[in-house]
């Protein structure tokens, strides 16, 4: 039986997608990214949608990477490209995408999902949230575009730490850092993020997509050329053998 890793539903101009692997915090693997990205793309291709909201099932938003599911990709060059680049293809998704999307952001945003944050347009973030990049120390790369887009949100010396040294950081410091639009008591979260979204519907839609389409086109070749050397980097990372024991001592902790 194949499992919806990823919901999603229309109403009133908005599209929630619901990562939904709550039992493994909405960990990323092949099939999640496979839902994933046809939703997004006939998300954008959908008149009816005006904008989308992404959240997560259970107690967390996202836990990154699948850890469980390494081995299928370490040390096979053509396997973890393959893997990666389906990661860079909702980067593309979700910043070049016309469509606003907003995150509902709890519990955890981790690796990936802490990417994703990044590449939604605007995240409201329950507090008690916390966020950090493990792939410096399990020797892979950040992948989602990070390399160019962390750095104009948070300042390139902050970018550094918190890519190199993994720095773990919460609600309140993310929104202090320019990562959130607010923060709001967990009870509180969907509640406004569909009023956020409610009022995106209101704007008119093709202003709303020039707004997204002008705001990011100064940094697409950024992305672009982001993407490509962090695929290379984040590869690297994948076929050196020493990397799948880290993975393995970190799924540990």
């Amino acid at each position: 039986m194949v499992t919806n890793t990823v919901l999603s539903s229309t109403e009133d101009g908005v599209c929630t997608i619901t990562l939904n692997r709550p039992e493994c915090l909405n960990a990323i693997n092949r099939p999640l990214l496979a839902q994933l990205k046809t939703i997004l793309a006939n998300g954008h291709a959908d008149p009816k949608v005006k904008v989308f909201v992404m959240r997560g099932a259970g107690r967390a938003f996202c836990s990154g990477q699948d850890l469980k599911e390494f081995d299928k990709y370490a040390g096979n060059e053509a396997d973890s490209r393959a893997y990666l680049e389906s990661i860079q293809e909702i980067t593309r998704e979700m910043v070049l995408g016309e469509k606003v999307i907003i995150g509902a952001i709890h519990g955890w945003a981790v690796g990936g999902g802490l990417e994703w944050l990044i590449n939604c347009d605007l995240a409201i973030l329950a507090a008690g949230t916390r966020c950090f990049f493990p792939e410096i120390t399990l020797g892979v790369f950040v992948t989602g575009g990070v390399s160019a887009l962390l750095p104009r949100l948070v300042g390139l010396q902050k970018a550094r730490e918190l890519i190199l040294f993994g720095e773990r950081f919460d609600a309140e410091q993310a929104l202090e850092m320019g990562l959130a639009l607010k923060v709001v008591a967990a009870a509180d979260l969907f509640d406004e993020v569909d009023s956020v979204a409610r009022r995106i519907t209101e704007l008119p839609a093709g202003a709303v997509c020039d707004f997204k389409r002008v705001i990011n086109r100064a940094c697409q070749m950024d992305v672009e050329g982001a993407i490509e050397l962090e695929t290379e980097a984040a590869v690297r990372g994948f076929l050196d053998p020493s990397t799948a024991d880290r993975a393995y001592r970190f799924k540990q902790q």
